[in-house]
Parts: C-alpha cells; structure tokens; sequence
C-alpha cells in the first residue's frame, strides 16, 4: 500500500517577496549567530531559508504556518517485505496480496522498502506515548536523537519530558548546544521524521504515488562524536570551537522555541518566557505570516499558538491589554485555536457588541472554507446572550438541526447560558443537570448549576452535596471550592464563605464568579466600602464586563453616595446597554436626583429588555412597583395603579403592591378601596408599621365623611403631609439588604421612606 499523501491544499498561496539574506557572514545554524534566547536569530534563519535558492532540508522548522502534524510518522506500522514472483507458477498463483495490508493499486515495477532502525522506535515511542508509557519513549526516543540530530525527534523527547512534568530536563534539552548537521537526504527531497514522500510516477508507470527510499544511515558527522562543551560557559566556550556546525534547538525549529517557552511558563519563569516568545510576534515582518497565510498541513499554526501563549504571559505579568490583543492575533492567524478564544470569552476582555464584531469577522472562509459554517456557529453560541437573542436561537437551532449537536454538552450549555440571562432558574437547573449527566464535570457549566442551585431554596441541602463530592473528586479545581463557597453564601455564612472564594481566587485568578461572589459577602454584611473595593479590583481584571461597575453603582446607592454611583452605572452602560437590571438601577438614580420623567422612561426601558430577552415576569416585579411610585410622583394616579395591579397578576401576595395600591386609592380620595387594601396588607404582613399608620388615616377619613360625606384627608392635605414626614424620620436608615432602593414620595408630602427592593 502506497504511503498516504497529504491532503490537498486548497488555498492559492501567493509567492512571498523575498528578503534579504542575514547581514552577517556566519552560517545560519552557528551558536555565534546569537547568544540571547530572543527569537530573532530564528526569524533570520527563516528569512535566510525564504531568500536562498537551495533547498533546505530543515526550512520546515523554521515555518510558523506548519503545525506540529509533519513531526510524526504517517504510516501506522512498518510494509511487510514484498514476496519475489516466481516465473515457473501458474499466474494466480503469483497473488501476493497481504490479507493484512491494503496493497490494491501496487504495480509490480514498485520499490518496496523496510523501515530502518530510526523509523521503527519512532513508532515505538509514539505508540509508547499513547500508552502513556513514558518512561519508554523517553528512552527510546533518546537514542533516536542521538543518532539523527534532528529537530522534531528532539521536539518528542522533550514532548515526553514535558508530558511527565519534568519541564526543566526539557528545557534543559531545548536550549543546550547541540550538532545541526542535518542528515543526508535522498535526491528527491529531504525526508522529514520518518515521512516519505509520495511522488508522482514519471517513468510510464500506472500513476500510483511511489515510496522514494529514504537514506540509509550514513556515517555520523565528526561534529557530533566531539563533545560539546557544558557548563555555566557552554555557549562562549562553543562559539570559540566551532564556528558552525552547532546550535541551539530553539533556533532550529519554531516547535521547540514553542516547547520551551511552554515549559519556562510551567516554571514560572515569566520574564524568560517572554523573552523566549519576543514581546510581541516576531514573525509579524518575517513576510510569510498572517491570516491569508494559509496553514499548509490541515493542523493548528505553531505562530498562532505563540501568539496565544504569549498572551497567557501578559496575564501573569498583569498586561492584559496586551493579553487580549495577542489573543485577538492569535485567533486571526488560526481561527482554530479554540484556547485563544476561550481566554477572551471566559475573561470577559471585550465587551458584548466587540465580541459580536470580532467573531464575526473572523476570516472563516479564508482558513477552513469546509467547515467554516459550523466552527463560526460553535463560536457564536458561546458569546454573552444579552443582545442578538433571535441570532443566538437561530444559532442554537441550526446546530441541533443540521448538525446534529442536540446532546453535545457545548450547544446544551449554549440553552443554560441564555436560560440563566433570563432568570429561568428552574429551566437552566434542568439544562445543566442534562450536562452534568452526560459529562461528569463540564467546566462551564458548573458555575451556571451551582447559581442556579444557590438561587432555588429547596435545593439548598443538594448543593452541600455536590460540594462535597466535587472537593473529593478534584480537590485541585477551583470550581470545588467555589461550589464550597456557595454553600456557605447560601447558609449566610458569610465569613466562611469569603474564606473558600479568596481560595479559588488564588487557584485561579482569572475565575470571575469567584471574584464577585467574595465581594458580594462584604455587600450581605453591610460592608459597602469593602464590597466597593472588591467589586474595583473585579472590575479591573474583567475589563469587558459591566457586573462589576453595576455593583459598584449599587453599593453607592446604598451609601447616599449618588455622583459616584451615576460615574458607575455610566460606566457600566457604555459597555452594555442592553441589561434590564442596569436600566433598573439607572431609573432608581433618575428618581433620586427628581427626574421623574426619565425614571419612568428608565423603568420602562427596563421592562422592554426583559421581554426582548424573555425574562420570567416575575424577575421584574419590583421594577413594576418602581414605575408605579414614578407615576405616582408625577402624579399619573391611573397609571401607578396599572403598574401596581400588574404587580398582583404577578404575584398576589406581594405586600408592597397592596400597600401602594392602597395609597393610591387613598390619593384619589376612594377611602373605601384603601381601606380594603390596607387590610388585605396586613393579613399577610399584621406588624407593617406604616400599612397601620395609614389605615388610622383612612378609617379616619371615612368616619369623618360618613356615608354621604366628603372623600378626602382628615385634616386637610397639610396634615397628611405631616404624617409622612414623620413616617419618613421613623424609617430613615433603612436599608434592603444587597438591594437599591427608591425612596417612595407621595404626591402631597416630600418624603415617606416606603422602601421598594430593584431587581
């Protein structure tokens, strides 16, 4: 059986213009050429190699376009040797077909060649690597690199290490000294890490690929029999001896500059790394980079996943507007780096609409015309479901339909995330447990299970169970902790609770529930200048979302302290606009300040974006008593009683409503009706203070007037002004626990401090 060819390419590559040769004289493979870890001798080689009318062997080392496909072996196994025919049998006789490989379409005029020594313990140590057996491969793999020198056998072995946790034996392995002669290749081409190359027939056979023989082991170059230097001087000591012939790997191959650069990162060695990776993408300029680039071999681009670690390198050192920008060029070069993605989704570094624009843009068609539909609508189902709801359905849809994704843990959380933006507590609880049953632990979905455990009472005692076996089953997650702490925040535990999240904090600092949980235990406590201080920092590090600046605003509504609570909630609308909640909050400030028009076009706004999103209506009921107490102000009498009843349709219990609904009767002189109302409030709530006091009034007014008599206030408006004001000073200072509140001012009297929860 012919060895397999690689897929074809698809994409029209467009010559690059050539640059000009390194100025230095030196040879490209020279531990003189530099002695920084810098990538910039790699970028040199690579345009050294682009400018040369020779064929290098190892060029493609030097390309970031590849990935790290062409450093394995193809074939599973190595060709049996061919039988010879015999003239003196019958003709079906000669058949010499193997029952255990494909040889259909082999003509009789074809080489046949057995695998040397290298080429069968590179499928050993590949084979040993699958069976995690590593210690196996590295020792295979050893004496591979020993013989052949070559780049992508030094890249497995320090793959192995890497995989075993042994970064610094595989950093030491990637940045040591080392022969780059390369070995004698065959006159067909290089051959590369056990491939062999499948050629067209141009000698009148039947067209089939040939297998080119590959070399055979040749003498080893004198360079690699002489000991290297080693020590704290290698590299000056080496640049003495030899003025070619040696170099580092990490300047032979961009997959072990990669590689290195991964394991310094694991050693927490920042500064090295970035040095390693460059400040900034050293191919940029190198003439063959970019996202019409086209990725040769059908893999991810090794540039691409350089751009992504670097960016995983601005995180730790706290640049993360660097961060996301590498990102952003990441997913550019490659759409198929899904981490790069992730990092920008799950951190939150854009906000909604820039999500929106930048996946959208992204060059599908370009890179992966094939499957270009599908990974763009894999990737907008992920993206914040607070706008483009009909497109984020159609998306949902047609991945159930089409794709036939209807149980995949991804689309299924797809449903929870927009379930869980519409307050479906219940719903999304369902969507989740689904996902939970069909994968053990479904990273983002479990903050969306725990909320939802956390916000439905009765499953309280079953999130201390889950909590409990998550801390068993991965006590080195964060998210066991975190569920932890959402027990303790569900039992008012306060203290205990923060203790758990600033743990998962530490594990992992880029986890953003566990962030505004911690500071939404100051804000349960009355701590509002600590929870303002955590909500700051939240917001610091998640600069693309308005959560943090929404609390913010929150916890200064709390404080009376209203010009840093409208800088907040500012803030947070200019990065979205189009959450109920913040509208909500936004109209409270409006009433605040006597703008009582844009409180109720405010309150109004909200109740839109609610239905757009398809929001439970009974999320929404406090804002309902909201607009109602607007109306109220500007006394729209008619129209606070709607808002009011609407409240009731909702929830028929709900005190508030009764009670303001009576006060509005009682403003409209129907002392009769509020009188109903009052009673009916304190059915349900017989210590309301207020409802009492209000229904003294009325029982009052009503025996006054008597059956026939005037409907009006006992006393006249001015005292009923009075005894507002005097309700106002009783329940001055009273706040609603983590909630802003609007200050409730009757049409006849500056205040009465009826408190009506947001949200």
């Amino acid at each position: 059986m012919a060895s397999t060819p690689p897929p074809p390419n698809n994409f029209n590559v467009h010559p690059m213009p050539r640059l000009p040769s390194p100025s230095s004289s030196r040879p490209r493979h020279s531990i003189n050429s530099s002695f920084s870890f810098g990538p910039q001798s790699l970028v040199a080689s690579l345009a050294g190699a682009n400018s040369s009318t020779m064929s290098d062997p190892r060029s493609f080392a030097l390309d970031p376009n590849h990935s790290i496909l062409p450093s394995s072996p193809l074939r599973p196994s190595p060709r049996l040797p061919r039988r010879t025919k015999s003239a003196a049998r019958h003709p079906l006789a000669n058949d010499t077909t193997d029952v255990s490989h494909d040889e259909t379409g082999r003509g009789d005029d074809e080489d046949v060649y057995e695998w040397s020594i290298v080429d069968r313990m590179r499928l050993w140590r590949h084979d040993a690597l699958m069976q995690h057996l590593y210690d196996s491969a590295a020792f295979w793999g050893d004496k591979i690199l020993s013989w052949t020198n070559d780049p992508n056998d030094a890249f497995w072995l320090s793959q192995t290490y890497f995989l075993t946790h042994q970064y610094s034996r595989a950093e030491r392995l990637l940045t040591r000294p080392f022969p780059s002669a390369p070995p004698k290749s065959s006159p067909e081409g290089p051959a590369t890490n056990g491939h062999v190359s499948t050629l067209p027939a141009s000698d009148g056979g039947k067209g089939k690929g040939k297998e080119v023989m590959p070399p055979a082991m040749t003498a080893v170059p004198p360079i690699a029999t002489t000991r290297l230097p080693v020590g704290p001087s290698e590299m000056i000591d080496v640049a003495v001896q030899f003025e070619a012939g040696v170099s580092r790997l990490v300047d032979m191959s961009v997959a072990c500059r990669y590689l290195a650069a991964q394991c310094q990162v694991r050693q927490g060695k920042w500064n090295e790394a970035t040095e390693m990776l460059g400040e900034a993408n050293p191919f940029r300029a190198a003439g063959r980079s970019g996202p019409a680039v086209p990725n040769m071999d059908g893999g991810i681009k090794i540039e691409a996943s350089m751009c992504h670690l670097r960016g995983i390198l601005m995180l730790k050192l706290n640049r993360a507007d660097q961060a996301k920008n590498c990102f952003m060029e990441a997913l550019a070069l490659d759409v198929k780096c899904y981490d790069s993605f992730d990092q920008i989704i799950s951190g939150e570094m854009m906000t909604p609409d820039e999500e929106w624009e930048f996946v959208q843009s992204l060059p599908f068609s370009e890179q992966i015309p094939e499957d270009a539909e599908f990974v763009r609508l894999m990737y907008t189902s992920r993206l914040r479901k607070y706008k483009h709801a009909k497109e984020h359905a159609l998306v949902r849809r047609r991945l159930v339909e089409e794709f036939g994704l209807g149980d995949n843990p991804d689309v299924l959380f797809s449903f929870a995330d927009a379930l869980y933006a519409q307050f479906r507590w219940a719903d999304c609880f369902a969507v989740t447990s689904r996902i939970l049953g069909l994968v053990s632990v479904h990273a983002p979905t479990m903050p969306l299970h725990i909320a939802c455990m956390h916000h439905i009472s009765h499953l309280n005692s079953k999130l201390f169970i889950l909590a409990h076996e998550l801390v068993e089953k991965e006590p080195e997650s964060p998210i066991s902790w975190y569920a932890v702490g959402v027990w303790y925040l569900s039992a008012k535990k306060y203290s205990e609770a923060r203790t758990y999240f600033s743990k998962t904090s530490l594990m992992d600092p880029r986890f953003a529930p566990a962030w505004i949980a911690f500071a939404h235990t100051f804000a349960a406590e009355g701590e509002h200048d600590h929870a303002v201080t955590a909500y700051s920092t939240c917001a610091r590090m998640f600069a693309g979302s308005h959560l943090p600046m929404l609390f913010i605003g929150m916890e200064h509504i709390m404080l009376s302290n209203y010009p840093l609570a409208d800088e907040a909630l500012h803030a947070a609308h200019a990065i979205c606009d189009a959450d109920p909640l913040l509208a909500n909050e936004r109209g409270v400030m409006a009433f605040n300040h006597g703008n009582y028009e844009q409180a109720v076009a405010l309150f109004q706004e909200a109740l839109r974006l609610a239905q757009i999103v398809q929001t439970s209506q009974s999320a929404w009921t406090s804002t309902y008593l909201n607009l109602g107490t607007a109306y109220r102000k500007l006394e729209r009498f008619q129209e606070a009683k709607v808002a009011y009843q609407r409240v009731l349709e909702i929830d028929p219990r709900n005190t508030n409503a009764l009670g303001f609904l009576g006060m509005v009767y009682h403003l409209l002189g129907d002392t009769e009706a509020a009188i109903v109302k009052y009673h009916e409030t304190l059915s349900i709530d017989p210590i309301n203070g207020h409802i009492i006091e209000l229904l003294d009034l009325a029982l009052k007014a009503s025996a006054a007037a008597g059956p026939f008599g005037f409907k009006g206030f006992p006393g006249g408006e001015e005292d009923w002004a009075r005894k507002m004001r005097e309700h106002r000073d009783k329940g001055k200072g009273r706040q609603t626990a983590g909630r802003s509140t609007v200050q409730d001012i009757p049409q006849a009297a500056p205040a009465a401090d009826e408190e009506m929860s947001v949200g």
